[in-house]
């Protein structure tokens, strides 16, 4: 199937894949609000003519001691009397005298721009051992919380049994105290592996009952089945394929198989989530790594964006903007690559011959075709694609998109050598 899977956009707030920052690949858990706002900053002044618009906060914005490279094990968090997490002041000192994250989204929205924050499953653990009560409601933590729900990753949080009164109440609080922040995007953890369809459907409905528009976006990924792809059309805008990824090549070489399987269940509106580019300046107090430059190479990071244009993948950067190498910044602001990604159709692999991968997808306002040819393998390779086989003719205007050149009429037959770990992505325009 490449592309048949229909579904009408619910809410409009995802009709194009997001383009944004997040701040994991670089900060880890201990971003803090001045280098939030200097991605903001930089996303504003250099990205957002191209599309770029999201500025998330991920894990951990409630840990006052989060350290680089891992958890804490059993932190104490910052919590309000209803076990709901708020930002950590010595971090976040714009959220004092309980104003949470308020005050940094007015900051980013003024830019023009949206904001975001990453949330864990569940309630946290301290929480239940504190038995606090959940808001406007007669129950406490640990009516609703399940013990034998944990992450199994990380030691903040119990999971929910929603069953239990008052669970679905838990997290219509969460939501409603960041729709009062003015949140825009919500990314989720710990929602796939295992798949707590119970959990994600409470949040979901939290988010709509809570009087503001709410991107979603699930993770981690992991081992995640298409069997699942129904449920997900139903419950988000975004859902992770796979676990992190990191800038390695076998990441990117092993992603090809993922994205071939989830690429006819990414629709318009719910969007296959291939996960962050590790991209420009990263590690600085990460959870993995040293403070760099991106370990892909140029030709690597070009296969990076053609793949994920090609699936249409949510974008999020994760390197530090202000401080990322020109190139990594070139590949974010190239209009006709960009274009792939948030209006193209029928996107799907054309073929795989060992480690030659073709990508073909129509445009979405033409009759045009985008082809995207990648080697995996580590020495230079000859490809030849007949383009008969496009059925919509033998004479094509060739454009390579990555260049912004033309590459003049062909016929018949495609020809390109393409070097190890690159990637070849033209725009073919039926020729008179």
């Amino acid at each position: 199937m490449h592309g048949e899977v229909s579904m009408s956009i619910r809410n409009g707030l995802a009709a194009t894949p997001p383009l944004g920052w997040n701040s994991w690949d670089c900060y880890g858990t201990t971003v803090r609000e001045e280098e939030v706002k200097a991605n903001a900053e930089f996303m504003a002044a250099h990205l957002a003519s191209y599309g770029w618009n999201t500025i998330v906060v991920d894990i951990q914005w409630y840990e006052p001691n989060a350290q680089a490279h891992g958890y804490r094990q059993n932190a104490e968090l910052v919590t309000d009397g209803f076990g709901r997490l708020l930002p950590a002041l010595n971090r976040f000192p714009s959220a004092a005298n309980g104003a949470g994250f308020k005050a940094l989204a007015d900051y980013v929205h003024g830019l023009g721009l949206q904001f975001g924050i990453h949330i864990m499953r569940g309630i946290p653990r301290q929480a239940v051992a504190q038995n606090l009560p959940i808001l406007n409601t007669p129950y406490q933590a640990q009516d609703i919380a399940n013990p034998d729900s944990p992450c199994p990753w990380n030691s903040d949080m119990y999971g929910l049994d929603m069953a239990k009164p008052g669970a679905q109440a838990y997290y219509d609080s969460i939501v409603a105290l960041y729709a009062s922040w003015q949140v825009d995007y919500i990314k989720a953890d710990d929602m796939l592996y295992p798949y707590h369809a119970d959990e994600i459907a409470a949040l979901y409905q939290s988010i709509q009952q809570s009087g503001r528009e709410i991107v979603l976006s699930l993770s981690p990924g992991v081992n995640l089945s298409i069997d699942h792809a129904e449920h997900l059309h139903e419950h988000c805008e975004l859902f992770r394929i796979s676990g992190d990824f990191w800038d390695r090549w076998d990441d990117l070489k092993n992603q090809f198989e993922t994205c071939k399987i989830w690429s006819p269940y990414t629709v318009q509106g719910c969007w296959a989530d291939a996960d962050m580019l590790p991209l420009g300046h990263i590690g600085i107090r990460a959870e993995r790594g040293v403070d760099r430059q991106s370990l892909l190479t140029h030709d690597e990071q070009r296969t990076l964006m053609t793949l994920w244009a090609m699936i249409r993948s949510p974008l999020m950067f994760g390197g530090d903007l202000p401080t990322s190498d020109a190139f990594a910044i070139s590949l974010l602001t190239n209009a006709e690559v960009l274009q792939v990604q948030r209006a193209s159709r029928e996107n799907h692999q054309w073929f795989r011959h060992d480690d030659q991968v073709g990508w073909i997808a129509k445009s979405s306002d033409s009759e045009d075709r985008y082809l995207a040819l990648f080697n995996l393998g580590d020495a230079a390779a000859d490809f030849e694609v007949d383009l008969a086989e496009l059925n919509t003719g033998n004479r094509y205007e060739v454009r390579d998109l990555w260049t912004q050149s033309d590459l003049g009429v062909i016929e018949g037959s495609f020809h390109q050598q393409i070097a190890p770990h690159a990637a070849k992505l033209v725009r073919l325009h039926v020729a008179p």
